[in-house]
């Protein structure tokens, strides 16, 4: 962790702490470009907007997706306040983003609130029907 990775992490957090006197959950992050400068920045609206998917890193992993070239997304940190969950990991990987610095690890963010470690889980069945799943695939990857 470098001087400068510092200051942007610290950003992160101060943005999770604004986000906290907007009445939203205190979860900040930023994006850094290859020069370290910062590229655009999000918080936590997910009470706000009544939208689970309003994860400041999830926002931030579809802007870099819909913005930036591939070769500047994996020159691209997320610096974030908390670990990223993992709905956002998938987004963070899916966007080619190429590292991520946060500040709270998930095991000390449910330490802080026990909550935030409180999800069911969801019991999955499959796979089924391969040979009918599997058409739409074909079509799409092997026309």
């Amino acid at each position: 962790m470098t001087p400068a990775d510092e200051a942007l992490l610290r950003r992160a957090i101060a943005l999770a702490a604004h986000a906290v006197t907007l009445g939203d959950a205190p979860y900040g992050s930023l994006l850094a470009g290859p020069d370290g400068a910062i590229l655009a920045e999000a918080h936590n609206t997910v009470r706000r907007d009544n939208d689970i998917s309003a994860h400041p890193e999830l926002k931030l992993a579809r802007w870099a997706a819909r913005e930036l070239d591939q070769d500047t997304a994996a020159r691209t940190t997320m610096y974030t306040s908390c670990q990223p969950c993992e709905m956002c990991a998938g987004g963070i990987v899916r966007s080619g983003l190429g590292r991520v610095v946060y500040a709270l690890s998930t095991e000390q963010l449910i330490q802080l609130n026990p909550a935030s470690g409180a999800w069911p889980t969801v019991p999955q069945v499959g796979p089924a029907l391969f040979a009918e799943a599997r058409v739409p695939i074909d079509d799409y990857y092997r026309p």
